[in-house]
């Protein structure tokens, strides 16, 4: 029964397909409404690539067409701006409410510990960005957590900091600054 039914809405599928390429148009009934272009307007050539992308509408209101979320800056200096802007930064696999390997959250555990606020990058959204970040580090896992603008390591150093008393003390120069802000006019 199944079987005839699936066959029975190919073929309606088939039909109506040659029927419309009979026509003016010569694309499939569920492709007619549907415009695309291969490259962006003004680039005749993508790097050679096939990348498929919504042609602008000109009906469309100006708020709702498509538009370029691109950078001028590198990822290089992303990474670096992220470190210098935030006192306690780490990049993650997830976010610190919800991370996505054990590891990060060990790490957000631990930081958490000490009441710190905590800016994150996820790392698994942009490959990019997670090869930009290995490469100024030098260092090939993740989580990367960096304090004061210094890199510090893994959530295992972490860990054997939080153990030895040591994190402690280098946190509490980011409660101090936090402090300082707060108190400032």
């Amino acid at each position: 029964m199944a079987r005839l039914v699936s066959s029975s809405l190919v073929r309606g599928l088939v039909r109506s397909c040659r029927a419309s390429s009979t026509a003016t148009v010569s694309r499939p009934t569920f492709q007619q409404f549907m415009t695309y272009s291969s490259a962006p307007v003004g680039d005749s050539n993508m790097n050679g690539g096939t990348s498929t992308r919504v042609a602008v509408d000109p009906d469309t209101h100006q708020d709702f067409q498509p538009t370029s979320k691109g950078s001028d800056m590198s990822l290089h200096d992303i990474v670096a701006q992220d470190i210098k802007q935030n006192p306690v930064l780490i990049y993650m696999k997830g976010y610190p409410d919800a991370p996505r390997c054990g590891f990060s959250a060990l790490a957000v555990k631990v930081l958490q510990q000490y009441g710190v606020s905590i800016s994150a990058r996820d790392i698994l959204t942009n490959m990019k960005l997670k090869e930009s970040v290995k490469a100024h580090t030098n260092w090939p896992t993740f989580p990367q957590i960096f304090i004061n603008g210094e890199f510090v390591g893994g959530s295992d150093i972490i860990l054997n900091m939080h153990q030895k008393g040591e994190l402690k003390d280098l946190l509490a120069d980011v409660n101090a600054q936090k402090g300082e802000q707060d108190s400032a006019p």
